[in-house]
């Protein structure tokens, strides 16, 4: 079995049960994205993969350790020692654990930088999208108003100027994406006009 195999089988089909904004789709768009900066960069690529793959997996437990959470569980997974090294696996466990847009240290290594900012998928009208999903989730029973206050104030809170997210490796890129994003969100009209179309794509 090769670590593609592996992955494909055993990890992968483990986002289906997680919620809207980071199911198999969102972790295969980490994996594309990862492996290109890993390119770039001049990085190992199957090092990159594999944590893109894993970096998530702690939403299982909670949302807000799940980055440590995914850590734990890339270092107890015996399989990987078929391909790696016990330093490799130690260094793929800090850049899972260093993938946290709310983090307020650098990562620890290029590889915790390559998956932070390939996690920072910033298509604005999937971000808006994914937000009122996760709004969705905390308030299912929430009507529009409700989803949309909480999630306008998330994306103020994240995005927006002097937000918490950070981009340590500043691709061309994100950095295109976050303007736009920081000029819908800015945009009262627009920005609602967004998340009514999220709302009613699911009534």
């Amino acid at each position: 079995m090769t670590i593609q195999e592996y992955i494909e089988q055993s990890i992968l089909p483990q986002y289906d049960a997680f919620d809207g904004g980071h199911q198999r789709d969102h972790a295969l768009m980490v994996i594309d994205e990862s492996l290109k900066l890993a390119r770039e960069h001049g990085a190992d690529e199957q090092m990159a993969y594999v944590i893109a793959a894993y970096h998530d997996l702690g939403l299982r437990f909670d949302r807000e350790r799940h980055h440590l959470h995914s850590g734990e569980i890339l270092m107890a997974d015996q399989t990987l020692r078929n391909w790696f090294t016990e330093e490799q696996i130690q260094t793929m466990r800090e850049a899972v654990e260093d993938h946290r847009a709310s983090s307020k240290n650098p990562p620890r290594s290029i590889y915790g930088a390559i998956v932070a900012e390939a996690d920072r998928q910033i298509n604005p009208t999937l971000v808006i999208h994914r937000t009122m999903a996760y709004s969705a989730k905390l308030f299912p029973n929430g009507d529009f108003e409700t989803l949309y206050a909480r999630s306008k104030e998330h994306l103020l809170e994240k995005y927006a100027e002097g937000g918490y997210m950070r981009l340590w490796l500043n691709s061309e890129r994100n950095v295109r994406s976050l303007e736009t994003l920081r000029a819908l969100i800015r945009d009262e009209n627009r920005l609602r006009a967004l998340c009514l179309e999220w709302y009613e794509s699911q009534h």
